[in-house]
């Protein structure tokens, strides 16, 4: 069988790529370089991909406390895990049921939602639903239960099953079959590229998020990820601008805040590099339907 042959423009199209996606790998080597690199060497040098001095010191911070960071990444990833799920759930019902044309009061649903999307009851309100009637302080669906249903995502679901024929809906009422099979036998499975991009985007924001444990979680052993790390860069900034006494001054010219900063980043980005991939076909799919149907 011949080889096929390529052609010079799809040679020059294949090396822009190349390059354009060698570039996007610069800034997470410089991040990984970065907890590498000597506090010396970044404050003097800046950022750089060879740094001229190696240390692991970083790490080393990092690791007193593993315990604890052990302890908050289990509970991240279980409210990760936990949220995206129910996220995931919750707002493809959302986008069905304002999906279905049968559903004479899906407008007003859809208007719902997207006054839910411009306005807000405002901070304190919030806190005190949460705390004093939901009863959420030091649990840990005080940080799953706030995001769980994002307007946003019920409308790129909705936009993606208005791609549906009607038909596939009416056959199936003909056959007998409820809404609720309908929705979990023969909507889903068709809406794996949407439901992989919706889940995509809930599981980076319960990952990433420290504000629901700042403001819900005391207890130690109920800390996200997050938040510790963010707890951990905040104290090695107040020893580094402290000048109450010598000695911690002199404890804190040790301390390697900035790349400590990008170690952090390095722990905390793991879980995140590895879903991606096994997301990537779906996710530009369900995301360039979702946004121009409907």
């Amino acid at each position: 069988m011949p080889v096929k042959r390529i052609s010079l423009s799809q040679t020059i199209i294949i090396a822009i790529i190349s390059l354009f996606s060698l570039a996007c790998l610069i800034p997470f080597l410089m991040v990984i370089t970065g907890s590498l690199a000597t506090e010396n060497d970044i404050i003097n040098n800046g950022y750089s991909l060879f740094p001229k001095s190696i240390t692991f010191m970083s790490y080393k911070i990092l690791l007193l406390g593993s315990n604890r960071i052990i302890d908050a990444y289990g509970i991240s990833l279980l409210v990760t895990v936990a949220g995206t799920l129910l996220s995931v759930l919750v707002t493809s019902l959302g986008g069905y049921v304002m999906a279905r044309r049968s559903f004479k009061y899906r407008n007003i649903l859809s208007v719902y939602a997207i006054i839910t999307m411009l306005f807000s009851g405002g901070l304190v309100p919030w806190y005190i639903v949460c705390v004093n009637y939901l009863h959420l302080k030091d649990t840990l669906l005080a940080m799953i239960l706030p995001p769980l249903a994002n307007a946003f995502n019920m409308f790129l679901i909705r936009n993606f099953l208005l791609s549906i024929p009607e038909d596939i809906y009416e056959s199936a009422k003909m056959d007998g079959a409820s809404e609720y099979r309908i929705y979990a036998q023969l909507i889903m499975p068709l809406s794996k590229p949407v439901l992989a991009t919706v889940g995509l985007f809930v599981a980076l924001g319960y990952w990433n998020d420290w504000f629901l444990g700042l403001m819900f979680v005391d207890k130690q052993e109920l800390q996200p990820l997050q938040l510790l790390l963010r707890t951990l860069v905040s104290n090695v900034e107040f020893l580094r601008s402290s000048s109450n006494a010598a000695d911690m001054q002199r404890i804190s010219a040790q301390l390697p805040s900035e790349s400590i900063k990008m170690a952090l980043t390095v722990v905390t980005i793991g879980p995140i590099v590895f879903l991606y991939p096994f997301l990537q076909r779906y996710f530009v799919q369900g995301l360039m339907v979702g946004a121009v149907k409907g």
